[in-house]
């Protein structure tokens, strides 16, 4: 990653200094496009790992920021957010949510608010990591401070 921060990152930080974000971004070595990758490089539990998975639910936005050890049960969501039907999106529609790119979505930073819910596994982690923008790039947080900075709902997503 060159030395000047990726546009999409710059506006992740814009946004976590704005929330009272506690952590510092931190640009990786290699690219983290998976849990595992990320954890990998930052010496974690794949499960400390905030996966920010953008849906298709009935053509609006839905982040679920997940556990890195959870798969998503979509009818499971469908129903808790009242839709009918819960689908991952398209790189094309994650782009247009959130002006990140599938592999680096952030928490945060998009153009609009996007309805959030946040596995509650996460709580389990002192720190938890989500990306910050680009594949080269997550910071640190806490369960609490996700859920206060998205607006986030806590829930069970498998």
């Amino acid at each position: 990653m060159p030395e000047k921060l990726h546009p999409s990152v710059t506006k992740v930080t814009d946004a976590l200094r704005e929330a009272g974000a506690t952590g510092e971004v931190v640009v990786l070595t290699d690219p983290a496009p998976t849990a595992a990758a990320a954890a990998a490089q930052l010496g974690c539990e794949v499960g400390a790992i905030a996966n920010s998975l953008v849906f298709d639910a009935d053509g609006e936005p839905l982040l679920v920021l997940t556990s890195g050890a959870h798969r998503v049960d979509t009818a499971l969501i469908a129903g808790l957010v009242g839709a009918a039907k819960v689908k991952r999106a398209t790189p094309d529609f994650v782009k247009a949510a959130t002006g990140q790119a599938i592999g680096g979505v952030a928490p945060v930073g998009h153009p609009a608010p996007i309805r959030t819910l946040v596995d509650t596994w996460l709580a389990k982690h002192e720190v938890v990591w989500a990306a910050a923008g680009h594949v080269h790039t997550v910071f640190p947080t806490t369960y609490d401070e996700l859920l206060r900075m998205t607006g986030g709902a806590p829930t069970e997503v498998e």
